[in-house]
């Protein structure tokens, strides 16, 4: 996200925020494994899959409010 917020056009912008979002969703992926090889606990698994849906969300509600500005 910062380095397409240095970019100079709302377009290329919007294109790092899809990477970014690709990148909650491979975080989620990795918390998956991470419970299934019993590295985190179930309670914590599901405090971090909060976090990172959270997240995704506000990328997402970025994402569109900078699409009607185009």
């Amino acid at each position: 996200m910062a380095e397409g917020f240095e970019r100079q056009t709302t377009k290329e912008f919007i294109r790092f925020l899809y990477l970014a979002k690709a990148s909650a969703g491979e975080v989620r992926s990795q918390l998956c494994l991470a419970l299934d090889i019993k590295y985190i606990d179930k309670n914590e698994f599901e405090q971090l899959k909060l976090k990172i849906n959270e997240v995704s969300k506000l990328i997402s509600g970025l994402l569109k409010y900078l699409h009607s500005t185009l």
